[in-house]
């Protein structure tokens, strides 16, 4: 399982993870991030990539 931490105070809700991963990151109605916090491992690829899209940095994963 890969588990997900976003930097909420980092994040600006640009959305560019959602683009890489739309069912583990999404903007809510109000524009605010929204996302799983654990996913299989076989989602490595695209959490990575969400994790690349973010200009803010904000997201972080861990492999357990």
């Amino acid at each position: 399982m890969i588990t997900i931490s976003v930097d909420m105070n980092a994040c600006e809700n640009y959305g560019q993870c959602c683009f890489e991963a739309e069912d583990l990151f999404r903007l809510d109605d109000d524009g605010k991030l929204v996302f799983t916090p654990q996913a299989p491992d076989d989602r490595l690829a695209d959490i990575e990539a969400a994790a690349d899209a973010c200009p803010m940095q904000a997201i972080s994963l861990m492999e357990s």
